[in-house]
């Protein structure tokens, strides 16, 4: 099963295919490629980790299955109208499903499903009774975070190791003890970005060992590969976020102002330039539409979508954090509905050939936007570039669309969609994922796009290279670069 967390730290995956920053922007330090990293001396083979965790979580998800269908036969009201028939035999029906639900060699008290069995399995977590299904479960986890510690030495520190430890265990006050010492020594943003290989099995052992039973669902679904849609800690509905979120998105013509005009006066059509016009297009609401009269003579289009402003939870634009989770958890966002603005206001015509680059938020959006059927059915969408983007629960709803997608292993944001460097779970075959380590390693840095440009540029010549050749219909002349600023209302 291949993963992100290969043996070498830069890779090209392509699913199952073989095979100039303008002076004054935002400049970074060139990174340097790691070498290699071979496990230590007796550890074990990362790979092999990975695939026992796949098999123990699909033993932990059959336990769990086979759980709630016997706790849903133990509970039947056909059972109770069968007792009255046959008060023996469903008497002895009984007492063999309740031994097989709580036999400590068989599924050890794996009890869920219904209202009865949901009261039950409740009961067990506060009690802090561990089923056969939880235990397998935080095996496949407890792998996961192993593997990702050979590949990712500042997981195996003391500090961090004893984080790790204590969350496998279950125990919250130890954990909480280490990690406030690993913050006392690093700061937060350092802290983040050492457990940010294996974020998601963290938040997913909490979830799964804090015995609050309302937010088990976002570690089972974690362990299954999906995308969590409640939250880790108290097991709300991430759907909620959609009611914070709900401008019908709009698109005004804007001005440059001197810095962007003098960004895009030096433009390119290649993916080291577009990534820094998106930094130059900063995070307060504005994307950039670019026309290109290309080498074929044909017209095509160049979407550019920034990320998120941290600076609030909300604002007037869709680049804010509540709009990234939005993004993350469904299609039809305030962002996605005003770029669609944008693209029928500046008036692009039927049957254009479009390319969507997005940063971040942006990238996720254009992911978004490749899922819609209105869209793709009016535009003809060639690539969707995804930049520190977590893309991998989308899909794009034309097959034919090329989904490239950048990813730096020390970036923390490519991993909310549940894909973690230390997932087992694939991209579709017909996707390109060029992910590598460099030496930005703290977030927010390592997310920044100029770090992305810096890499490609400095570090990483062969991946820039590999999605130049992947664009290349849309080299030409830049006829047109046009700013919108994007609101939500």
């Amino acid at each position: 099963m291949a993963t992100r967390t290969a043996s070498e730290n830069t890779g090209v995956r392509h699913g199952a295919h073989p095979d100039g920053k303008p002076d004054g922007v935002g400049t970074v330090a060139p990174a340097v490629p790691q070498a290699p990293l071979d496990p230590p001396p007796g550890s074990t083979d990362p790979e092999l980790l990975v695939r026992a965790s796949v098999l123990l979580a699909e033993a932990a998800l059959a336990a769990r299955q086979a759980g709630a269908e016997m706790t849903a036969a133990a509970f039947s009201p056909r059972l109770g109208l069968d007792a009255l028939k046959r008060p023996l035999w469903a008497l002895g029906a009984l007492a063999s499903t309740a031994r097989a639900l709580t036999n400590p060699a068989g599924l050890g008290g794996t009890v869920n499903g219904g209202v009865l069995g949901e009261f039950a399995r409740s009961a067990l977590a506060l009690a802090r009774l561990r089923p056969a299904s939880v235990a397998m479960a935080v095996d496949a986890f407890a792998m996961r975070v192993e593997a990702a510690a050979i590949e990712h030495p500042n997981l195996a520190e003391p500090l961090a190791k004893e984080l790790t430890d204590a969350l496998v265990a279950g125990r919250r006050l130890d954990a909480v003890r280490a990690a406030r010492r690993l913050v006392d020594l690093m700061g937060v943003t350092r802290t983040l970005t050492t457990v940010s290989p294996v974020l998601m099995e963290l938040l997913a052992l909490i979830a799964l060992l804090d015995q609050n039973p309302a937010n088990d669902a976002f570690a089972w679904v974690t362990l299954a590969g999906g995308v969590p849609a409640t939250d880790p800690f108290l097991g709300l509905p991430a759907g909620l976020i959609r009611y914070l979120n709900p401008g019908p998105g709009r698109a005004e013509r804007a001005r440059p102002d001197r810095i962007l005009e003098r960004c895009l006066a030096r433009s390119s059509n290649e993916i080291v330039s577009y990534i820094d016009d998106i930094a130059a297009l900063g995070n307060h609401g504005l994307a950039l539409l670019r026309r290109v009269r290309c080498a074929d003579g044909a017209e095509r289009h160049v979407l550019l979508l920034p990320g998120t402003g941290f600076g609030r939870m909300r604002n007037s634009t869709p680049q804010d954090v509540v709009g990234a989770f939005d993004a993350v958890l469904r299609t039809d966002t305030t962002y996605s509905r005003a770029a669609k603005q944008l693209l029928l206001r500046s008036g692009v015509p039927v049957g254009s050939d479009l390319m969507i680059v997005g940063h971040s938020l942006g990238g996720i959006t254009a992911m978004n936007l490749a899922a819609d059927l209105d869209l793709v059915s009016t535009y003809r969408l060639t690539h969707v570039v995804a930049v520190g983007s977590p893309i991998d629960n989308k899909r794009p709803a034309d097959p034919d669309t090329q989904v490239i997608s950048l990813v730096n292993k020390y970036d923390v944001i490519p991993n909310l969609d549940g894909r973690g460097p230390s997932s087992p779970n694939d991209i579709p075959a017909h996707w390109v994922e060029l992910a590598w380590l460099d030496d930005t390693y703290d977030y927010p840095l390592s997310h920044a796009p100029q770090s992305y440009s810096g890499t490609l540029r400095n570090a990483m010549p062969q991946h820039r290279a590999h999605v130049n050749s992947l664009i290349r219909r849309y080299d030409g002349e830049i006829v047109g670069n046009q700013p919108y600023l994007l609101l939500d209302k």
